[in-house]
């Protein structure tokens, strides 16, 4: 059966190619995604699938059913890939950038779309030889706000006992995939920090209290987190990404508003965070005669892979990359709303070689102006998203099922 799917996706390598270009070429953004989600819900509806469209608004679910074994029970995988694209300009040139001004598809979701069609594709053709279902589950959002949780809320896991999905890679080479065992990435929640000072005339500073001046020492402060407060071995990131403060250049500022992510992969350390910071801003405030106010938003939690789900991933490319070719990686600081599927099914997210043929030209990075992929990396994504199917579902359905 692997020579058999490994020539299959040779034949739709150009088709899968040529799909992938074509939503490079026209982004949308979350929930925006209806173009998209028609082209989706179109092929999946020429390979006979049972087809729900407009799921959590713009998401797409496919049902390929296959048989029932012959005790009646069903296994079912799920495989996700997620369709939109970030507000960023894409500054490539030539018939691939994006033709919408501000948005482009910097982080690979437009190769994760096209490689769930084709092992739809593949699939769909081997429904007679299939014990079980595969559901495919194409989410809005992923970038933000989110479009996992809705989507399970609409019942995209309904009757799902395990759930894969895949995310280009463009550090690792094609050919190699990288899997992180228990967690693979971090909580990553958010922050707005408003200080309160006094205004005043710049040539008078001992008349106001500089809500700037203080604004600067928390930043410093909140640094001391992850200095000297944790345990060394623990991982947690504490950013500041934006500052707004201030009038003119000789008005003292009465308040500036900071806005910041904490990174973590412990639930408990994540639990911790919103005191410490609300405690170091209130230290510093209060030395200063300023006051602060705080919001803390919980967002994505820590995407954390199930070792079942680690072990078919590993088993499935060893078999078909080679051993040597599957990476254990450490856990990312980053994020991923996969992780609401891991809380609900055992199952899976790993990453896919796709380094560009030419790395050595500028910003090939996740989320850069400049992204792009080896489209090589396609045939090798397909294969394992069929594979790993095929492994969860002919498992353990009779002597024969493999043959």
């Amino acid at each position: 059966m692997r020579e058999r799917v490994r020539a299959r996706i040779e034949e739709l390598h150009p088709q899968i190619v040529e799909r992938r270009r074509d939503l490079h070429r026209h982004p949308e953004l979350g929930f925006e995604e209806r173009r998209t989600a028609g082209i989706v819900a179109e092929w999946l509806g020429a390979l006979g699938l049972e087809v729900r469209a407009g799921v959590a608004g713009t998401g797409v679910v496919g049902r390929l059913r296959g048989l029932a074994t012959s005790s009646g029970a069903r296994r079912t995988i799920a495989l996700r890939a997620d369709m939109d694209a970030l507000p960023v300009q894409d500054k490539k040139r030539g018939p691939l950038a994006s033709e919408v001004a501000g948005k482009m598809h910097a982080c690979g979701h437009d190769a994760h779309t096209a490689m769930l069609l084709g092992a739809a594709s593949v699939l769909a053709e081997l429904r007679d030889e299939l014990p079980g279902d595969v559901v495919f589950l194409f989410q809005p959002a992923e970038e933000g706000p989110g479009g996992a949780e809705p989507m399970i809320a609409a019942g995209a896991l309904d009757g799902v006992d395990m759930i894969l999905g895949q995310h280009c890679q463009p550090s690792l080479p094609v050919g190699e995939i990288g899997v992180s065992r228990g967690a693979a990435l971090a909580a990553t929640d958010a922050f707005e920090l408003t200080i309160h000072g006094v205004g005043g005339h710049g040539a008078y500073p001992h008349l106001a209290t500089d809500a700037i001046v203080v604004a600067a020492q928390v930043v410093m402060a909140l640094q001391t987190i992850v200095a000297r407060n944790l345990d060394p071995l623990a991982s947690a990131v504490v950013t500041i990404g934006t500052i707004h403060g201030g009038y003119n250049f000789n008005v003292i500022a009465d308040v500036v508003e900071l806005r910041g992510t904490v990174r973590t992969l412990d639930p408990h350390l994540r639990d911790a965070m919103p005191a410490r910071i609300e405690a170091i801003a209130a230290g510093v405030c209060a030395a200063h005669g300023a006051r602060h106010e705080l919001e803390y938003h919980r967002k994505y939690p820590p995407t954390i892979n199930h070792e079942v789900g680690v072990a078919l991933v590993r088993r499935v490319a060893g078999e078909v990359l080679g051993a040597a070719n599957v990476r254990e990686l450490p856990p990312s600081m980053g994020g991923e709303d996969f992780a609401y599927y891991l809380q609900e099914v055992p199952g899976c997210f790993y990453w896919l070689g796709a380094r560009h043929p030419h790395p050595e030209q500028e910003g090939y990075a996740l989320h850069s102006p400049h992204f792009d992929i080896d489209e090589e990396a396609l045939k090798v994504g397909v294969q394992l998203l069929v594979e790993g199917a095929l492994e969860h579902l002919l498992k353990g359905a009779g002597p024969n099922a493999a043959a």
